[in-house]
């Protein structure tokens, strides 16, 4: 049985904020807190970011090979 997602928007990676330490990924949410999703779990193929304080998700325009970019920024 799938489950149905909420998408709430269509954004790409770019858009994003990275923090390599966390090494996550955010973006504002339309409620004041940021769309949450982790590096590993994008390397993984997981496309959409949660905001922890509301139910909305939002899906990342990424292709595996943007990834490198923000790979490279932590093993330096």
């Amino acid at each position: 049985m799938s489950e149905q997602l909420s998408i709430y928007d269509q954004i790409e990676i770019e858009d994003f904020t990275f923090d390599p330490v966390q090494q996550l990924f955010t973006y504002p949410c339309p409620c004041g807190d940021r769309f949450q999703i982790c590096l590993e779990d994008m390397k993984d193929g997981e496309d959409v970011a949660v905001c922890p304080s509301c139910s909305l998700m939002c899906q990342i325009i990424f292709e595996e090979e943007d990834l490198q970019e923000y790979i490279d920024q932590i093993d330096h």
